[in-house]
């Protein structure tokens, strides 16, 4: 008995630090292992869309079968899964699925910060509060940087062409050996 308060007690407390916040993404990750876990297993009915990207790239070889990759990315408002992709002369060939599970948390979780940020004109400004304090002041940012440089990598030479092509001779006169 004592268990099951303490229970009920710690889950509320817990969903009071975190909030709805912490609900929303954890309903964001099971959905996202469901769907890898469907992709993987090439378990999917819903309908597919095959994007074409035009891409050059040397020394890259031809794959014959699409490969497994994991990614999304919004698009007019749809959010879409990467499923698999595939290299063919200089077009990336990529597969993607309409994921409209995650477009529906994603609604939610936009709704409930609208209705905790959004107040009509005549409402009195208080004092903020500690979660008002955490969206102004906390965020977080993400940043692409490349690992390495590729073709655009400088190189600066180590003996300058003047050496290269500059001619020497040590004239070195050997006479035969008297007999």
């Amino acid at each position: 008995m004592k268990r099951t308060i303490t229970l009920i007690l710690l889950v509320i407390f817990l969903l009071n630090v975190v909030g709805y916040y912490g609900v929303f993404v954890g309903l964001r990750f099971t959905s996202e292992v469901a769907l890898r876990q469907q992709f993987d297993a090439e378990n999917y009915d819903q309908q597919e869309v095959m994007i074409k990207v035009p891409i050059t790239i040397p020394y890259a070889t031809d794959s014959r079968d699409f490969e497994r990759v994991d990614g999304e990315f919004e698009h007019e408002g749809q959010v879409y899964r990467l499923v698999k992709q595939k290299l063919q002369s200089d077009t990336l060939y990529i597969v993607c699925v309409k994921d409209q599970q995650t477009q529906t948390i994603n609604q939610a979780l936009a709704d409930y910060v609208k209705s905790y940020t959004d107040k009509p004109a005549n409402a009195k400004q208080g004092t903020k509060t500690v979660a008002q304090f955490t969206k102004d002041f906390i965020s977080c940012t993400t940043s692409l940087e490349p690992v390495t440089y590729g073709w655009n990598f400088s190189t600066t030479p180590v003996i300058s062409l003047s050496d290269l092509y500059s001619f020497q001779f040590n004239q070195h006169i050997v006479q035969p050996p008297e007999a």
